[in-house]
């Protein structure tokens, strides 16, 4: 029996035919790329990528297969949430391999379990270059042959609807019984960027993207707040903003993380705007404006920040090497201080993980200060 045919087609008519080795389900989905090397379990685990379909420039995937779910401190180990994110996936050339020692499936086979469609054999430099040309797009992969007739409302503008509903917790998750009391708010956070902070003497209330401590008489005191990555439009996740405004208000300590470095800048009075073709990787070098140092980073975003839009008293923490885009801000004198990137890494270089140390000392200073 041969191998099922499949078909990308995206929105400026450009189809691509490829061989299924996932679910063989029609989906659509924004057509977007990651330049990583490695850490596919990870990255199709991000809700980031919620609604996307996800290509790799690496040509070599699945080659060490799918780790297990195991679990501590209530944590899935090797992933970054509990199921599959992306709407798709595309690759140049699928291994099916699951001869690595940590090993429990193969790529394929967690495809299928989760109903996600995937196509191999695809040319994806040359669909990376239509992307970086032309930017990202919607895009349909069907099964259905490559002439089926396609209406243009098919093709799923994920820009256009707040995603944090589909990615957050539903209730409060309670994780430590630490001395600093972290409310994380879930608009899709990585689940390393939990483990990370409990490192520290830390309890974390992990609480919906739309939760509100100031509404009501709260049941967890909190010291901080950490605002997590999460997929889509910030401009759209209107109460996390407004949130996140009357924290900077009450002088909260607060650390944004990708989407959370978006939502810190829109409550502050700061604007946002769209990438031609994002950020996805675990290679974009940044420069620490404070120190004038170089890290290469973990990043995963379709936005930025306009700097020229920050109001006095908030500057640009970080900048993209590459395209000289937002990469950070900070507050001049109050704890407020978010980066675009990911310091939790998962996958990718570890070298900015000292910003969880950097945020935890600078927190405890202004506590035991005010």
């Amino acid at each position: 029996m041969g191998k099922k045919k499949g078909y990308l087609i995206l929105g400026n008519g450009e189809i691509f035919a490829g061989t299924s080795f996932g679910a063989q389900s029609g989906i659509s989905g924004e057509v977007v790329f990651n330049t990583g090397m490695m850490g596919y379990p990870e990255s199709l685990t991000d809700p980031s990528y919620y609604g996307q379909i996800l290509t790799m420039t690496y040509p070599l995937i699945g080659n060490y297969g799918v780790p297990p779910q195991t679990m501590e401190n209530g944590l899935l180990d090797n992933y970054e949430s509990e199921k599959i994110q992306i709407r798709g996936l595309i690759v140049s050339s699928y291994i099916d391999n699951n001869t690595h020692w940590q090993s429990k499936s193969t790529l394929s086979s967690w495809l299928k379990r989760e109903g996600i469609p995937a196509l191999s054999g695809i040319d994806t430099r040359t669909l990376t270059k239509i992307i970086r040309e032309f930017g990202t797009m919607g895009g349909i992969i069907t099964f259905e042959g490559p002439r089926t007739k396609i209406g243009a409302n098919f093709f799923y503008d994920i820009n256009k609807e707040n995603l944090l509903p589909f990615v957050s917790c539903k209730t409060p998750i309670k994780y430590g019984n630490g001395i600093l009391k972290i409310l994380l708010i879930d608009c899709g956070v990585k689940l390393n960027q939990i483990r990370m902070l409990l490192k520290y003497d830390t309890q974390i209330l992990r609480v919906p993207w739309d939760y509100n401590p100031f509404a009501k008489n709260d049941f967890f005191h909190f010291d901080v707040i950490v605002i997590s990555n999460g997929p889509g439009d910030a401009r759209l996740a209107g109460e996390t903003v407004q949130v996140i405004r009357e924290a900077i208000t009450r002088k909260i300590p607060i650390l944004g993380i990708c989407l959370g470095n978006q939502i810190l800048a829109l409550a502050a009075g700061g604007d946002i705007f769209k990438l031609k073709y994002g950020h996805r990787g675990q290679n974009q070098p940044v420069k620490d404006e404070l120190t004038n140092k170089c890290y290469i980073t973990s990043q995963n975003h379709g936005f930025a920040v306009k700097t020229e839009t920050l109001p006095k008293g908030w500057v640009p923490w970080f900048t993209n090497l590459n395209d000289r885009t937002n990469e950070g801000v900070r507050h001049s004198r109050l704890p407020f201080f978010s980066v675009q990137f990911h310091p939790e890494a998962t996958p990718g270089p570890t070298d900015t993980e000292w910003l969880f140390d950097y945020f935890i000392k600078e927190t405890n200073r202004w506590l035991k200060k005010n």
